[in-house]
């Protein structure tokens, strides 16, 4: 399936300018979707709009209103919001270059593939790429995405760059507020030594493939054995910290130093647990299914397609 792009327009350094295109560099991955039911039929409930005096509202009579005071709204047509034509709609223009590592992480959002729309753009597209390799700068500019201008950071990546919207300053809360609360304590550096040894036996390379998400596999676990018409479905909880009589810091630092990695526990997975009765004799298992654009892929339903619709628990 080939990927959409989230923008399309120019990036402009000075004189140098090329038509682009932005692809989201982070997807939903494998995520596990819900349909909000009616526990009586089962059928898929649907969202419907309505007025306190005038009753159920079609999407089509909805308009944006902001609100300036109680009951009382300013309204905004669509087309008041597309005469709003900044520059940065539909140009990435460069405006400064600066280290890398001066941006803050709080200050990095979602990633985006930048890459060059059309030959015409291939060659000023390398240019820039060229002139900002090997450098530890990352360029900044501005863009309007969903309604509002983003700052960018701009960098190399391969054979083409990547786009980073920034979060405005307005949006970073204060670390100051944050930590207030946290005392200042006299540390044993005793226990800081003991303490780095400890990351240090953890120290390893990072695997991105290493870190799955466990709750998303429990829950399509369960999701299959329901579908393959288990009666119970049982998942272990993964067992919370050793209970320890140990009060002492150091000493915990200490025992925490000589564990091994062995020894930690294991995740465990959801269990099926099959009803005495022969499987023969249950009924198959039927998923709700419905309609609608950007709902969740339903497991298959056995029995056919006319399998009476029952709650699967």
């Amino acid at each position: 399936m080939a990927l959409r792009p989230a923008w399309e327009g120019h990036l402009r350094l000075s004189l140098v300018t090329c038509p682009v295109r932005l692809f989201k560099a982070v997807g939903e991955g494998d995520t596990v979707r819900f349909n909000l039911l009616h526990r009586q039929t089962l059928n898929r409930v649907k969202q419907v709009w309505k007025d306190p005096e005038d009753g159920t509202v079609e999407r089509k009579e909805l308009v944006r209103g902001f609100q300036v005071e109680r009951d009382r709204y300013v309204v905004v047509e669509d087309e008041e919001l597309k005469a709003l034509k900044l520059e940065s709609t539909k140009v990435i223009d460069i405006e400064r270059f600066v280290e890398a590592a001066e941006i803050d992480r709080l200050y990095w959002d979602e990633p985006y593939f930048l890459v060059p729309d059309g030959k015409p753009a291939q060659d000023p597209y390398a240019v820039i790429r060229e002139a900002m390799s090997g450098e530890s700068r990352v360029a900044l500019g501005r863009l309007v995405m969903t309604n509002r201008e983003r700052i960018v950071a701009i960098e190399p990546r391969g054979r083409g760059m990547l786009l980073s919207t920034l979060h405005s300053h307005d949006e970073v809360r204060s670390q100051e507020e944050a930590f207030e609360p946290i005392a200042e304590v006299k540390i044993d550096r005793r226990m800081v030594e003991i303490a780095k040894q400890i990351i240090a036996q953890a120290h390893g390379p990072f695997d991105p493939a290493e870190f799955n998400d466990r709750y998303k596999e429990a829950v399509r676990a369960l999701i299959e054995a329901k579908v393959e018409g288990a009666d119970e479905v049982v998942h272990r909880p993964a067992p919370g910290p050793a209970e320890s009589n140990v009060i002492d810091l150091m000493e915990a630092l200490r025992r925490s130093l000589k564990a091994s990695p062995e020894q930690e526990p294991k995740r465990d997975t959801p269990v099926r647990r099959a009803a005495a009765a022969p499987q023969a004799k249950r009924g198959p298992a039927a998923t709700a299914t419905g309609g609608g654009k950007g709902e969740a892929r339903s497991l298959p339903r056995k029995g056919g397609s006319h399998a009476a619709r029952r709650a699967v628990r």
